[in-house]
């Protein structure tokens, strides 16, 4: 028996330590040696043709580092941006990572940002872990030799993303990961829907609960652009929960339709305003979240970049925040200044989560407070896909995908608090 099948079967902690680690794995990667490949007129830069799995040399462990045997992982933007070799190629990461830690500068990198799994080795300085735990990741890899970790780990000044400013990320039958980024796996949840919400949750809780975000409190009107997408479902559920006013905005009725059905009862239809970067439009849309609520946004929560930020800025309300961690539609944002200061509104910079914000929003996924948003499953080798459906906005929420796991539905223990906690709501985006 494998390491592999042994972690599929269940099979007791010290079965897997006398089992041998293999020397290779199945992974979802990219090339180096294609870095280039797109040609600057391709409008469609198709990540499945950039996607690969097949097997990848198995690393050494690092004193401070834990080998996951990975059952699910999730499909995150970054895994987009690093298949489309944009804006800049993610080998460029692993060459400065290289510097210090060779073993990551090589010519493939396994990608993945999310996943859950069982523990089948620890390093040497590892002590809150041990062989058989099962658990989910978090995406911030930190020095913690750096002293401001232990002020905010987002502040320390060799941060990355795991599985995309590193190698042996998620998408993969086995995965590399700092201690320091495990956290318990919900134990009501299967393996796929524990492992798409770290990166997502944990990122949209630091940008409107932690206290280096827009801190929203009991009654504010929060602006949610993609309100049902990956970072907009949690986003929306972590309003709803702290007494918020969520105010989501889609671009169909289908998504309308799923985002009533969160409890969210102010839905705008994005395709109401065609252009965006027109303060015409700005104004509409203010409009149309005073019509609906009676005031103007205390937070707009941006994600989208170009195409929404000026009018964030705009419909913020006076002394409001636009609070942002991210730009899928571009980084070269343009916005009216005149907003900004004359009407003393702030823009508020989040990256990612620190490890005590991970515990927080794990803790509630845990007590069934904030649900996965989990809308489709594949297997890993069809990484490619699963991937091009989030690159062409095809999906809601979350698209997750089976590593190890053979099938869906599997690795749930706490089957009465899943009861409590109802399947509607635990499957609200893939029914």
């Amino acid at each position: 028996m494998t390491l592999a099948q042994a972690v599929v079967a269940g099979a007791e902690p010290a079965e897997l330590e006398r089992l041998d680690v293999p020397s290779t794995y199945r992974a979802a990667y990219i090339r180096k040696d294609e870095v280039g490949g797109f040609a600057e007129s391709d409008e469609d830069r198709d990540v499945r043709r950039t996607l690969h799995v097949g097997q990848v040399p198995m690393p050494e462990l690092a004193p401070d580092e834990v080998l996951i045997a990975v059952m699910a992982s999730a499909i995150n933007f970054n895994t987009v941006w690093s298949a489309m070799f944009e804006p800049i190629p993610t080998f460029a990461f692993l060459e400065r990572l290289g510097r210090t830690d060779p073993r990551h500068d090589l010519p493939t990198h396994v990608l993945g940002s999310d996943a859950s799994g069982v523990v089948v080795r620890t390093g040497a300085a590892v002590r809150h872990w041990r062989v058989g735990d099962r658990v989910v990741t978090s995406p911030a890899y930190i020095d913690g030799e750096d002293p401001i970790a232990q002020h905010d780990g987002m502040l320390a000044a060799d941060l990355r993303a795991w599985g995309f400013e590193t190698n042996f990320g998620g998408l993969a039958d086995f995965a590399v990961v700092k201690s320091t980024q495990l956290l318990a796996k919900p134990a009501h949840l299967s393996w796929e829907e524990a492992a798409c919400n770290m990166l997502c949750a944990a990122t949209a809780y630091r940008m409107l609960v932690g206290e280096r975000g827009a801190r929203m409190k009991q009654g504010d009107v929060v602006l949610l652009w993609g309100a049902t997408g990956g970072l907009g479902a949690y986003g929306t559920q972590l309003v709803r929960n702290g007494g918020g006013i969520p105010v989501g905005v889609v671009s169909s009725a289908e998504k309308a339709e799923l985002l009533r059905a969160m409890g969210c009862a102010h839905v705008i239809d994005r395709t109401q305003f065609d252009d965006l970067s027109d303060e015409k439009a700005w104004r509409r849309l203010g409009a149309e979240v005073r019509r609906q609520v009676g005031e103007d946004p205390a937070i707009v929560f941006e994600h989208t970049g170009r195409d929404t930020f000026g009018a964030s800025v705009y419909v913020a309300r006076r002394g409001g925040a636009v609070v942002t961690c991210g730009s899928s539609s571009g980084y070269a944002h343009e916005y009216d200044n005149r907003h900004l200061w004359m009407k003393l509104k702030r823009i508020i910079g989040s990256h990612g989560a620190n490890y005590q914000e991970c515990h927080e929003v794990n803790r509630l996924i845990s007590l069934g407070m904030i649900h996965p948003t989990l809308s489709a499953v594949y297997p890993l080798e069809e990484t490619g896909q699963a991937a091009r459906d989030v690159q062409l906005n095809r999906h809601v929420g979350k698209v997750g995908v089976l590593a190890l796991a053979p099938a869906e539905d599997l690795g749930i223990e706490d089957h009465a608090l899943r009861e409590r906690v109802g399947e509607d709501r635990l499957r609200l985006f893939r029914r």
